[in-house]
């Protein structure tokens, strides 16, 4: 009952993180294309997402591919018992740990928001 009453401020919560994500990540392209050089710093990682249903799935790709700098590439075919797996391309994070931590971060959020019950750890 109270999971219920919390989740639309869960997802307030969310959109405002998402928005502050967004933002960081479009200056750190427009910089990237404005100044001489190049600070990228490309690289792909596979990604093991923690979403159980097609729209958890969908929206986590979906919002990695909305960021500046990141573009959801495609995904592994999932076997019974194993986790659906993304793989992402990154303009700066050409270390594959550090694009999975970010993403995980990511995920966690969304899922904390778009899931009514919360998750007991």
């Amino acid at each position: 009952m109270i999971d219920s009453l919390t989740w639309p401020f869960r997802i307030i919560g969310f959109l405002f993180w998402y928005i502050g994500a967004l933002v960081t990540a479009n200056i750190a392209v427009l910089k990237d294309v404005l100044t001489p050089g190049q600070d990228s710093a490309p690289g792909i990682g596979l990604f093991e997402s923690r979403s159980e249903t097609e729209f958890e799935f969908s929206l986590i790709s979906v919002l990695i591919t909305l960021t500046p700098g990141t573009l959801s590439l495609g995904t592994t075919t999932r076997g019974e018992g194993e986790p659906r797996k993304l793989y992402v391309h990154s303009l700066y994070s050409s270390d594959a740990d550090a694009l999975r931590a970010e993403l995980k971060d990511m995920e966690d959020r969304m899922l904390k928001a778009v899931r009514i019950r919360k998750e007991t750890s």
